[in-house]
Order: C-alpha cells, then structure tokens, then sequence
C-alpha cells in the first residue's frame, strides 16, 4: 500500500558547530528569514511564511561528520520559478559563495552548493508536469548542462529579491544509505513511498504522488558505508508531512507491522532507516 499521494516533506534539521556562522549563511546567501531563535536552536524559513524549512541545533562539541559515511547528501529547497532561481544565482554570489554545481534533470532545473559545514543544498525549479517524459514505464531524469544563461535571462544583474520567495518549500532531500535493497525494503516497502527511478547507478529515487521524488538515496559514499557516530554535525532528523491524521495511522501501522521501532519525540513520531537516516512523521 503506498503512502497517501498528499504527502510532502517538512523541515530539515542540522547538528551544526557553529550556530551564528551558520544562521548567517542561511539568511544571507541562502535568502532564509530567521524566524525564531530559543538557546541552541534557530529556525529558518520563506520570507513571508511562518513555518520553518531548515532548523539548526548548535553544539560546538559535535564533531565532523566523517567522509564516506551516510547522511545527507543534500537538502533541496524548491523555488516557484525560474526567476527565483536567477535570483538565488544572484544572492549566493553576492554573498561571496561559490555552487559547486548546476544541471538540468529534465524535470527540473538545478543549483549546488554546500553551507560552511559541508552539508550539501540544492536550489531548484521544477518544471510543469506536462513536460515530464516517461518511457518504459520509468520518469526520465537525467543530468545535462544547465542552461545559466536562460535561467538568468530577464532577471537583471544583481536582482537577488527580498530573500527566499513565499512558496519556497522543501522540495526533496536525498540521502546517502550503505545499501539500495536495504533502503528500498525501508522506504518503500514500510513506509510506503512508490519508486520513480531506480536505473540510476547506484540511486533510487522514491516519491508519494506521482512527484519525480521526494526522496534520493544512493550508495556513492560507498556500499556498506557505516553511519556518522552519533551527536556528529550533519542530519539530525527530516519530517514527513501526511495530509491528515488518518494517512499517518496507516504510515505508523504498516512500519509497525514491518517491525520497524517507532519511537514517541515530543509527542511525534519518529523512525530511523537502516543507515541511520532519522524522520519524523507528522499530520498536517
């Protein structure tokens, strides 16, 4: 039975090191608004919204994650237009932050980047589902040149906007698991999430609704890469929004008959996959 086709994605919460260096990256090159800030933790959002889509846990104690582990491979901040995304080119740049790459997928259109503590991002924009392409039954994605000069056209030079537009949500988060069966018996079969792609070497991409997905997870960190040592920086947890109460009972009653542990964090519900990649699963 597959997850309820309303399902979306919620934040995403980092362990970070540095709190103030990385609320200031967010706001200023990433265009987030600080919402509120309590002790050790900062929420970000949209510019006009009040919901946060990226929050920061500080501890200067936490350590690095280390290289060829699990986690995150990157958050993905879906922007309502092609404008928006020139204007993001315009505000990492002015910033003085540099993307570390650009493409386009077919289905949408791409920006790369990784905040001070090497936690990768993506900007993008989708494009509308009419122009999707199928075949064989699978969504074609792909990886080609981003056209920076289209997307910058009519955008003009230095029009970084008031920060990230109202709409801006998370669009996807694409994760890096130690083995693709193990994480397709996880998130498809208990959780529920349909498979779009899975001819990617070394991905699977999963998605509620038709979406072109909502979650990535691939092996490029290596096949049986182990997980970061607990309170590492990196990914904390990411929520999983069901449209409604009912949608997340069936969610919670099919992990547990999968025998997955469901534990209670402050009164939510929250699993983690075999790679040590934590969600939180929530009604709208």
């Amino acid at each position: 039975m597959s997850i309820d086709a309303g399902t979306s994605l919620g934040p995403v919460t980092l362990t970070v090191a540095d709190l103030d260096a990385q609320t200031a990256f967010y706001r200023d090159a990433i265009g987030l608004r600080e919402l509120r800030r309590a002790g050790n933790i900062a929420e970000l959002g949209e510019r006009d919204g009040d919901e946060p889509l990226v929050v920061l846990v500080g501890d200067p104690a936490a350590p690095p994650r280390p290289a060829q582990t699990t986690g995150l491979f990157h958050l993905a901040l879906l922007v309502p237009s092609r404008a928006e995304l020139a204007r993001s080119i315009h505000r990492v740049t002015a910033a003085g932050r540099r993307f570390t790459g650009a493409a386009d997928h077919l289905v949408s259109e791409a920006l790369y980047l990784d905040d001070p503590e090497g936690n990768g991002i993506e900007i993008y924009r989708d494009r509308d589902r009419e122009e999707w392409s199928h075949a064989g039954g699978e969504l074609q994605m792909a990886t080609l040149p981003l056209d920076i000069e289209g997307v910058l056209d009519g955008v003009p030079a230095g029009d970084s906007g008031n920060g990230m537009a109202p709409g801006t949500r998370i669009g996807h988060v694409h994760l890096q698991v130690a083995s693709i069966p193990e994480a397709d018996a996880f998130w498809v079969d208990a959780v529920g999430f349909d498979p779009v792609v899975r001819g990617y070497p070394g991905a699977l991409f999963v998605s509620a609704g038709g979406y072109h997905h909502h979650l990535g997870l691939n092996t490029w960190a290596g096949r049986g890469a182990p997980a970061p040592p607990p309170g590492a920086r990196g990914l904390r947890s990411f929520e999983i929004v069901l449209p409604h109460g009912v949608a997340l009972e069936e969610t919670l009653e099919r992990l547990r008959h999968a025998g997955i542990e469901v534990l209670d964090e402050a009164g939510r519900a929250a699993v983690s996959d075999p790679s040590g990649n934590r969600a939180v699963l929530n009604a709208r």
